[in-house]
């Protein structure tokens, strides 16, 4: 994916910390943080052009001071990342990056929540995906090939409830016709080369893919 232009929602995990995700931070089209975030951010330099959540997690003193710029939604059956991604949706051209920053660390349970989150944004939004310090997770909708480097560490993860079946080529590991049943089944890979390909049943759910390192 070309990071330039992108649209960004910082999650109120642990902040980036390498230069690659932060110069991302620095240069997105415009960044939308999870209420918890936005002090954050601003912290570190940068402002957040909306801030959406239920704003149980922002001072009062910092509500008043972007009044403008709040996205307030108050149920409380999703969590503040599926809040902003669905602003996110209403402003973005078709297209356009949407990367989710500040999605894992702090706690697992909302890394793991998050992470099942994606497979769902993909499913409205396919140009989505998950950056860390440590590499990118990426849905996959469809069989296809994929860059990489050589020696590059690559997991692959079925997030649907039932197994699904799954040949690669161009991993050290290759995979045929291999049922993904758990999520530790795939993972774990190395590339052998430049690219690698999968190739499952696409009508059973995306697949995930985390990269290490960009």
């Amino acid at each position: 994916m070309n990071y330039a232009n992108a649209t960004v929602i910082l999650a109120d995990g642990a902040f980036p910390e390498t230069p690659k995700v932060l110069e991302i931070l620095r240069s997105a089209k415009r960044v939308i943080a999870c209420d918890g975030a936005a002090r954050t951010v601003a912290q570190w330099g940068r402002e957040p052009d909306w801030i959406a959540g239920d704003f149980d997690s922002l001072d009062k003193n910092l509500q008043e001071l972007w009044a403008d710029r709040m996205l307030h939604i108050s149920e409380q059956d999703t969590n503040d990342l599926n809040k902003a991604f669905c602003c996110a949706l209403k402003m973005i051209s078709p297209g356009e990056p949407l990367l989710l920053l500040g999605a894992t660390g702090k706690r697992e349970d909302h890394t793991i929540g998050n992470i099942g989150w994606l497979k769902e944004f993909a499913m409205q939004y396919a140009n989505v995906q998950i950056i860390t310090d440590n590499g990118v997770f990426l849905p996959v909708l469809q069989s296809g090939s994929f860059p990489c480097r050589p020696g590059q560490a690559i997991s692959i993860f079925n997030p649907n409830p039932l197994p699904l079946q799954v040949t690669s080529d161009g991993l050290k590991y290759p995979l045929n016709a291999l049922a993904l049943s758990c999520w530790w089944t795939a993972t774990l890979n190395v590339a052998l080369g430049n690219t690698f390909s999968l190739q499952f049943d696409n009508s059973n759910g995306p697949l995930i893919i985390f990269m290490a390192k960009l």
